[in-house]
Parts: C-alpha cells; sequence; structure tokens
C-alpha cells in the first residue's frame, strides 16, 4: 500500500514522537528506520498506535479518500473502547462500522479481509450485551502475567518459585503496613507516589516586575478575593495591573485595623506579596498529570511540558464592536518554569509558559485534528497560571510539513490508595469528530497504485 519514501515518512513520523510519562511504550525503540518497519509491538502498543497515532502519522501519505478511510477505523476503535458509552449512539457506531467496512473493500485487496475484519461488524452488539470493552480486556491479566514470570528462577520448577515469591511478598507488604513509613525493599513505588512527586528543587530569585506580574494573577484567580474586583471593577480597568496589588495590600491593612474584622488568614497573607526568592522545580506533579520544563523534556525521552488551559476571554467582532461577549477558549502552550510562590502560611505552585497565539495560530482541520504552530508566541505579558488549572497535552510535529504541531491529549493518572483500579477518566479522541467520506455511494471511484514496494 505504501511507497517507500511514504514507508520513510510514516516512519519517521513515530521515531520522533514522544509521549508523556505512562502514556506508552518508548515507539521510538520500535521503528527500524534501516528496514523501514516496526518490530517488537506489544499488545498495549498496538492499541496506543491504532487509537492515537496512527491517524495522525498516515496524515502525509496515501491518497485523502484512503486516508479518511483508516482513520475512520480508528475513530470507531477508539469510539468503542470508551470508559463511558452512551447505549443510544451504539446504533449509530454499528451503522458506520458497517460503512467504514465497505470502503475498506473498495480501496484494498480482497487478501486483506479475514475474520478479524470481520468481526468488528459485530463489536457494537457484543457492547450491548456484555458492557464496556474496558471492562474485559487483558492489559491487566498481561501485565500481572509479567509479574509472575519475573518471580521464576528454576525454569524445572516454575510453579514452586512463583508460590515461594509470592508468599515473601505477600509477608513482606503485610509487616510493612505495621511500620511507620517503612520502606519495603523490592516492592515498587506505589503509582500515586510516582505521579505526584517533585525533582529538580532549586531556590532561585526573580525580579520584582515578574514577582508583580505572578502575584497579581494569584490575586485575579483567588476566589476570596473577588468581591475587592468586583467593587472596583471601573477603576481596575483603568488601572489594572498597575497599581491594584498595592491598593489591595492597603484596603486589608485598613480592615485589618477596625477592632471587630472578618479578615481571614488566607486574605491576609495574599495582601502580602510573595517571597521573591521561589522554589523552582524541573518536574511537579499535581492532579494525576506529572510535567517537566520544556529544558528538562529536550534532554529526555518523554515530553511532560505540553500544557493546555481553558480560560474566559473577551471576544469581538471587530475593534469598534460596543458589546463584546466573554467566551471559553483552549489556550496551547508549553511550561518553561515550575515555582512555589511562598506566602510564609502556604505555597502556591504556578507554571510559567510560552502559549500560542490563538490568532491563526491555532486551527481544527478537516478531520477535526487539533493544529499549533509552536513558534508563534502569544501575549508574553500573560504567562502563568495555576498548576492545578492545566492539562496535560503533548505535540506530533505534522507529517504535512510546516510549522504546525497536531495535539493530543492525555488522562490524569488518579488511583485510590490501596487499590489499582484507576478512575473512570479515560484518553480523550484523537480527533473532534468523524471524517467524513466523499465517495460513499459514489461507485465509479477506483483505487489502484503502481509504486508500491
Amino acid at each position: 500500500m505504501l511507497s517507500r519514501s511514504e514507508k520513510k515518512q510514516f516512519c519517521s513520523t513515530l521515531a520522533g514522537v514522544k509521549f508523556p510519562t505512562g502514556y506508552s511504550s518508548n515507539i521510538k525503540s520500535l521503528v527500524q528506520m534501516k528496514d523501514l518497519k516496526l518490530i517488537n509491538l506489544k499488545s498495549h502498543d498496538c492499541h496506543t498506535l491504532m487509537q492515537q497515532l496512527l491517524p495522525v502519522a498516515i496524515r502525509g501519505v496515501l491518497p485523502k479518500e484512503v486516508r479518511n478511510t483508516i482513520i475512520r477505523l480508528c475513530y470507531f476503535f477508539n469510539s468503542i473502547c470508551s470508559k463511558i458509552i452512551d447505549p443510544s449512539k451504539l446504533q449509530q457506531l454499528q451503522d458506520e462500522v458497517v460503512v467504514t467496512l465497505c470502503l475498506l473493500e473498495k480501496y484494498f485487496p480482497p487478501a486483506f479481509f479475514d475474520v478479524m475484519v470481520h468481526l468488528t461488524v459485530h463489536l457494537p452488539r457484543e457492547i450491548k450485551f456484555c458492557g464496556p470493552v474496558w471492562l474485559r480486556w487483558m492489559y491487566s491479566m498481561e501485565r500481572y502475567m509479567k509479574i509472575l514470570k519475573g518471580y521464576v528462577r528454576n525454569r524445572h520448577r516454575p510453579e514452586g518459585c512463583i508460590i515461594e515469591c509470592y508468599i515473601a511478598e505477600e509477608a513482606v507488604k503485610f509487616c510493612s503496613e505495621y511500620l511507620a513509613k517503612a520502606r519495603t525493599i523490592g516492592v515498587p513505588k506505589g503509582i500515586e507516589e510516582r505521579i505526584e512527586s517533585r525533582s529538580g528543587f532549586k531556590v532561585i530569585p526573580i525580579d520584582y516586575k515578574t514577582l508583580c506580574e505572578v502575584h497579581y494573577y494569584v490575586l485575579q484567580n483567588t476566589t476570596v478575593v473577588d468581591p475587592y474586583m468586583s467593587k472596583n471593577e471601573k477603576w481596575l480597568q483603568a488601572e489594572h495591573k498597575r497599581s491594584f496589588s498595592s491598593w489591595f495590600k492597603r484596603k486589608i491593612e485598613t480592615e485589618l485595623a477596625r477592632p471587630e474584622n472578618t479578615i481571614s488568614q488566607q486574605i491576609r497573607w495574599l495582601a502580602h506579596e510573595p517571597k521573591r526568592e521561589v522554589l523552582s522545580y524541573s518536574g511537579y506533579g499535581i492532579g494525576g498529570y506529572y510535567y517537566n520544563t520544556s529544558d528538562h523534556d529536550s534532554r529526555s525521552t518523554t515530553q511532560n511540558s505540553g500544557v493546555m488551559v481553558e480560560a474566559e476571554s473577551l471576544h469581538m467582532s471587530t475593534a469598534k464592536d460596543k458589546n463584546p461577549i466573554y467566551a471559553n477558549m483552549l489556550y496551547y502552550g508549553v511550561i518553561e518554569d515550575i515555582w512555589e510562590l511562598n506566602y510564609t502560611q502556604f505555597k502556591i505552585p504556578v507554571f510559567r509558559y510560552k502559549w500560542v497565539d490563538n490568532k491563526g495560530r491555532v486551527k481544527v482541520d478537516e478531520n477535526g485534528f487539533t493544529l499549533v504552530d509552536l513558534n508563534k508566541e502569544g501575549d508574553p505579558n500573560n504567562q502563568f497560571i495555576f498548576a492545578s488549572q492545566a492539562k496535560q497535552v503533548f505535540y506530533v510535529n505534522d507529517p504535512n510539513g510546516g510549522r504546525w504541531s497536531v495535539v493530543l491529549t492525555t488522562k490524569p493518572k488518579l488511583y485510590d490508595r490501596g487499590d489499582l483500579c484507576d478512575n473512570i477518566k479515560e484518553t480523550p479522541s484523537f480527533s473532534r469528530g468523524l471524517p467524513e467520506s466523499d465517495d460513499i455511494g459514489n461507485e465509479d471511484v477506483a483505487y489502484v497504485r503502481e509504486d508500491c514496494e
């Protein structure tokens, strides 16, 4: 199906992808650029390729009709593997996969079709009777089988080795529960401890202008400060960032001077600026995500610096629009610094990030992929967000070339302590919708290639 140049482009795209920590195995190590093929794929690697990476990797190869058909098939598998499925939409999925298989028959040779391809027609019906797919797949069993295989020391007596090691590990875990702050030897650290961790700690001073900017952002986005913002809305529009922090400090000091005041400790310490020395990290875990700075990612095999934040912004149809409206928008960027602001009684983690200009540098193509131009920076005066506001994304260079990158989202890795069953959140789809095929019902369309190897 692919020419040598298309195979090279396809493999180069996969070899250049960096994933967030824990998202997938290192696909780069599975790509052989010399022979232009993938080797040693595990079942979860195939799962990741089919549902997330394949639609992106084929963007620069194959004719449009064939490419859209493969993307439709990937979208179908992504939908049926969702953790939450609306039963009323199963019939729609059934109809879509029937159309997709008909399109595959138009473009692929008869040797491609076997019983496994045909079985996809029955998957929506199986979900209707048996429930979501993720409750019945074998990934958890495969992972546990790997653990049991690691217990084998004598291949002539595998069962005895497994029993002996299992009992020893169970005894160690049981005893460790009665020892405060004990770190068991040989037992891996819990997934929640690895995610909610920090690394690369150091103390750095920041200039006063940057301190005022990040302090103003904290005040502007803290709920307990909202009453002071709303009372001085007109004044705030005129003065903006320049003097609100100092006005807020004087206002709180005046109220604290009264014998009967209701100022909380949080407002009292927020009124004072944070310390000039901030705690800087190269890695920070929060909300089920683990983030790194872009500088750290440039020296790593993973990509944890991509972020997305949903924020309310002012929209105007023209420069003279007298009725602007507020609406939520998605902003994409890359983390430059990870700081913890010290307000004496509490600390607030913030990200300093370089975000992409939304004016023409963020778009959604016909297949529903979100594309961003990471080389076009947005307003440098708005470069801070709370760490809790961020959602992790990662970027894949668009195979079509140019300065664009495809945005793929991840899910937070939240685990209940003592329970290895992850939460109900799922990996979002690679696309915002099912791509339409232009030749459905057109029997005159033929597809023949003579440049394949």
